[in-house]
Parts: structure tokens; sequence; C-alpha cells
């Protein structure tokens, strides 16, 4: 099996190779300003078939939930997983995601976008990430590769985890203002599901497919900003993953079958293992002062940077050429006459452009120092647990933990209680 999924993988690659190959004529390089005349996404969809769409995700959701919840189905789970892949990632094409959606709402897009970014929300705020499990096509394919997974290092993971924060503030603050989509720009497995792309964005899907052989969804866990979303609302889900349907053996190994780092081991004694109480109260009611420094440091730092980063808006860009134009004297005499003109309505647009950014900037710069003192805060935090469970947060409810359990395998029958207890 894990041949035929190398040769599925090799197939996709060789595939986006000869799309690339048949563009004889390769458009210009966005990098240099210019703009194409048309869009570069897929068209809009007519609007029943925006509608289909909306259906067809909150059946799979739905559907998602039932493997996840009643059947505990890793097969049940990877069929509907081939079957998202096949539908939002290859025949959609990618589009419309829920990751790009967190910055189609910030420009109020239609409300079958609305759906796709909170339809995924609602149900992690209730019942997990469902959606990752087993909708979401960019976790199917790099599901599909994973053949040896490693570990992460905690010290490793913990600042990677950061990543998916920021790049989730900066996508919401360029859309916002009106200068790119980076979210759907910079999403390296699109490439993949549309056969065409950037040799920068295509390199860099296979540098991540390539990385998720042997770590469990590099791109969900380091760089999404829909992920990064997910975590938080997910945190006060009603309902969590739990591994065993009854008493947990203490047999660790739904810790060693878990790919993601998602799975947390008991305390001793159900106790966390820690310093002495009043240390760590005293740790962390000094993160809990110096979070609103981080907060407003991250403020003032934004606004600093507004002017420059104001110019990634194409307005200001070409404004800015545009009046050094009428401004520069013409080196050469025997060019006809300049026409002069006035720059004030161009420079009144430029200034209006230029406060929503510096709006955007101390937003952003804010939430970076957000993200950064609520991971101070929560080293700070230890919860105490008496048996093996998975962090609501890491875990994508992939139920490849269902299967490695003793209780579980008892309860399916595919065990005799006496095996389950040498397995242990």
């Amino acid at each position: 099996m894990f041949r035929r999924l190398l040769h599925l993988l090799f197939g996709l690659l060789l595939l986006s190779a000869t799309a690339l190959a048949e563009q004889r004529f390769p458009p210009p390089d966005f990098e240099s300003g210019y703009q194409l005349p048309s869009p570069t996404t897929p068209a809009p969809r007519p609007g029943l078939m925006q509608y289909l769409d909306t259906a067809v995700l909150l059946s799979t959701l739905a559907l998602a939930l039932w493997l996840v919840y009643r059947s505990r189905s890793r097969r049940g789970i990877t069929a509907l997983s081939l079957f998202s892949l096949a539908y939002f990632g290859f025949y959609r094409n990618g589009c419309v995601c829920a990751i790009g959606s967190v910055q189609n709402v910030a420009l109020a897009l239609p409300v079958t976008v609305l759906i796709f970014f909170l339809a995924p929300l609602v149900v992690a705020l209730f019942a997990g990430r469902a959606f990752c499990a087993a909708v979401c096509p960019q976790g199917a394919i790099q599901d599909l590769v994973l053949l040896k997974p490693l570990k992460v290092p905690a010290w490793l993971e913990a600042p990677l985890g950061l990543i998916p924060y920021l790049f989730l503030g900066a996508g919401v603050s360029f859309a916002a203002t009106g200068s790119g989509f980076l979210i759907c720009r910079y999403d390296p497995l699109v490439p993949f599901f549309r056969f065409n792309g950037s040799s920068l964005m295509l390199g860099l899907g296979v540098a991540f497919l390539l990385v998720g052989i042997f770590v469990g969804r590099p791109y969900c866990r380091f760089m999404c900003p829909y992920g990064a979303l997910l975590r938080l609302v997910t945190a006060a889900a009603k309902w969590r993953v739990r591994v065993t349907p009854d008493t947990c053996t203490q047999c660790a190994l739904c810790q060693h079958s878990c790919p993601f780092g998602a799975m947390r081991e008991p305390t001793p004694d159900g106790l966390p293992k820690r310093e002495p109480l009043k240390t760590s109260r005293r740790r962390l009611a000094a993160f809990l002062l110096l979070l609103p420094l981080l907060v407003g440091l991250g403020a003032w730092g934004g606004a600093q940077l507004a002017t420059p980063a104001s110019q990634f808006n194409r307005t200001v860009h070409l404004a800015g050429r545009y009046v050094r134009s009428l401004t520069t004297p013409d080196p050469n005499p025997l060019s006809l006459q300049r026409v002069e003109a006035d720059p004030g309505p161009v420079l009144a647009k430029v200034e209006e452009i230029r406060q929503r950014f510096l709006l955007g900037s101390m937003l952003f710069g804010g939430w970076v120092g957000l993200v950064f003192g609520a991971k101070f805060i929560s080293l700070c935090v230890r919860r105490s647990r008496t048996d093996f469970e998975p962090d609501p947060g890491a875990c994508v409810a992939c139920a490849r933990c269902f299967e490695t359990c003793p209780s579980e395998r008892i309860r399916r029958g595919w065990i005799p209680p006496e095996t389950a207890r040498k397995e242990e």
C-alpha cells in the first residue's frame, strides 16, 4: 500500500510538471509590479453550484463527526479524506476553501464564503477538529504521504507552532487593507490541485510533501492560519476525542501511534510535575503583568512599520512612481514638454490607504505581542491528567490511536481480553 501512495505522489508531481511544460508563454513575473488583467484564481461558480459546494461541506463535516465519535473508524475517515481531496482539492481546485476564507471574510464576500469560514469553527467549538480529520484537502494530501513519522522535539515544535498565528494576523491585515491575499498566494499545496503555479510555490509544496513523509502534516501544524483558529476554538470544545471507550490501561500505545505529537501522558498521581506552587504563581503573575506591555510594544512597532508596509499596496506603489515622474526634471531636452498634472487627488488617496495601514499595522503588532505573551503564559500552566489524553487543540481526530488501544480492540471483538493483557 505504501508503494501505491508513493506512486500516487510522484504521479501528481509529474502531472504538475507536465502542465507547466505546456505553458509555452508563461505569465509575467508578479513581483516586478506587473498586474495581470484577469484573475488568476478559478472563476466564481454560478449561484446554485456555490450552494452545492456548501451542501457538500456540511455533509462531509457531519459524516466526519459520526466517523470520529460514533463509528470510531480510521478506515472510514481515510475514505472520506480521499473524497474531500478529490472534490475540494482537484475538482474545485482548492477554492473556495476554509483556509483562504479567513481573509475573504475581511472583505465581506458572499454568504457561501462565510459558511466555509464559520462551519468548521462551529463544529470545532462543540466537537473538535473534525474538519481537519477528513474534510480539508490540504490535510488529506499530507496524510497520504506520511510513511515514517518521526517525533518533533518539544523545543522545536513550540516556536514553530507560533508561525500560524503570525501568518493569520498578517493575512487578515493585508486583506483588510486591500493589499493582497497572502494566505492564498502562499499556500504551497493549492498549486498541486490546479496543476499550475509559480516555480517557488511548486518547489515549496514539494518540500512540504517530502518533509511530510517523516513529519505529520507539517503545513497544518506549522503554517496553516485556519488551523491556528481551530486550535483556539477547540480549547473550549464540549465533546473531545477520547482514545479508550472505557478504561485507560496506561499502555502508552496511543502515544506511539500519534504522528502529530498530540497525545499527553498522565502525570504522577494525577498531579503535574512542577516546581513549588508559590514559585509557579509568581512566574504566572509576572507574565500576566508583562502581557499588556508586549501588546503595547507590538502595537508601537507596527505603527513604525506602517509606512514602509504600505508600499505593498499596489495603489500606493504606483502613486509614488507617478508623483516622482511629475517632480523629477526631464534629462532629455529634446523630449516633448511634460504635461503638468495636479497630484493632489492621488496623494489624498494614498494618505487614506496609509491611514488604514497605520491602524492595520498597529493591530497586527498588538496581535504579535499577544501571541508571544499567551505562549509565555501557557508555559506556566500545567494540567493534571490521570489517563493518556489527546490535546484538544493539537489533535486532528485522525483516529489512528483508536485502533491501537487494547480496550477499543476488545470492544470491537478484534482480540480477546487475554491478548490485550499481553500487549500491555
